[in-house]
């Protein structure tokens, strides 16, 4: 079968996706629609993927862009002449997909793309109930993901819904502690790691504030801030504010490869995300045994069990974000059992090699409607 993959960006995510299905007999097509110049995936595109050429993919990409782009994704189509286009996020390269026409389409869904932008304002709803009217299937990656799907239109029995799960073996439990070594952090310092985005939907100014107010009581904790993002200033002047950002080291964009090293340095894991379908994350977090301290979310909740796998506070809450922290490292001879149960939720419901196949479900639906 010839499948056009239609995405966005490059992020390690397509990454994953474009890996396993250069391993299948399918012959596949790659389009990207923009580039951010956001450096998301430093991996080269895997092998027997056939990058092909066309009017975007060089540069972000603007509404003014819009009939150019539509107009260049009718020639790929013609020429390469897939029997199927899998393309998302919903708004933009899924959109173009539907107005294009004419190839079963399965839409696979980024979480945001329902959760977050389909409520921007009555255009945005309509571009999302127009793309899953016109898709053959949808992919979901949790429960939360299919019920907002078929408020917006799509019909059930044409969702597949699965995790996209993580590399088992990649991310794992390790007793590994060269890493806290290296920042002059012992058994007594309580490591907490964020790995999101430093941007509003991900809660990040309520996760500065809540750890700096319980860093303050409490001065063993130490913060593994990754990542990047424009509100850098803003969470720099909430530690200095608060006098803990000596307690505070920032790594930057952390590569895929030295990933787990973070997780497996860290004793709790925290993400403080206004909105999440199952976040790779915190899957990757699970699968290295950590415990995690989450945003009371409906994704998380499919994940974390308070008192099993770690906690829940309330969302955008510094002040509950702060309390839980302390009740957590009271707790703090609970975290090997935690995150021993967290890695067994993982290699249950998050394995990457076990939970690809359902995309090959969702494109067989998707050609036999």
């Amino acid at each position: 079968m010839r499948i056009l993959y239609f995405s966005r960006d490059y992020t390690p995510h397509d990454f994953r996706f474009l890996s396993a299905l250069a391993e299948t007999n399918h012959h596949v097509g790659y389009l990207r629609l923009e580039d951010r110049g956001q450096r998301l995936e430093n991996r080269p595109l895997p092998e027997n993927i056939e990058v092909l050429p066309w009017a975007g993919g060089a540069k972000p990409a603007r509404l003014k862009d819009g009939l150019r782009l539509l107009a260049g994704l009718k020639k790929v189509i013609r020429t390469f002449r897939p029997d199927l286009i899998h393309a998302g996020p919903i708004q933009s390269a899924a959109f173009l997909s539907a107005l294009a026409g004419s190839h079963p389409l399965v839409t696979m869904t980024w979480g945001y793309d329902l959760l977050i932008d389909s409520d921007r304002n009555p255009l945005w709803n309509w571009v999302t109930r127009y793309t899953l009217h016109r898709s053959a299937a949808l992919v979901a990656d949790s429960e939360i993901l299919r019920q907002q799907a078929i408020a917006d239109g799509m019909r059930p029995e044409r969702i597949v819904t699965f995790p996209w799960g993580v590399d088992l073996e990649h991310f794992s439990p390790s007793t590994d502690a060269h890493l806290r070594q290296n920042y002059g952090w012992g058994a007594k310092e309580v490591v907490l790691l964020s790995t999101r985005g430093w941007a509003p939907m991900y809660g990040s100014e309520e996760l500065a504030t809540g750890f700096a107010r319980a860093a303050r009581l409490r001065p063993e904790l130490r913060l593994l801030m990754l990542g990047s993002g424009h509100l850098e200033n803003r969470l720099k002047e909430i530690f200095s504010d608060h006098n803990v950002l000596d307690l505070i080291v920032f790594p930057g964009q952390v590569h895929y490869e030295l990933l787990p090293n973070y997780y497996q340095a860290a004793d709790l894991y925290l993400s403080a995300s206004h909105s999440d379908g199952s976040s790779i994350s915190l899957l990757e977090a699970m699968a290295c045994g950590l415990p995690a301290l989450v945003s009371d979310i409906p994704g998380n909740r499919e994940w974390i069990t308070p008192g099993e796998q770690g906690w829940w506070f309330s969302t955008g809450d510094a002040g509950d974000l702060a309390e839980k922290i302390l009740q957590a490292v009271e707790q703090r001879d609970k975290f090997r059992q935690m995150g021993a149960s967290a890695r067994q939720i993982a290699e249950q419901r998050a394995d990457w090699s076990k939970n690809f196949p359902k995309l090959l479900e969702a494109y067989h639906l998707a050609i036999t409607q």
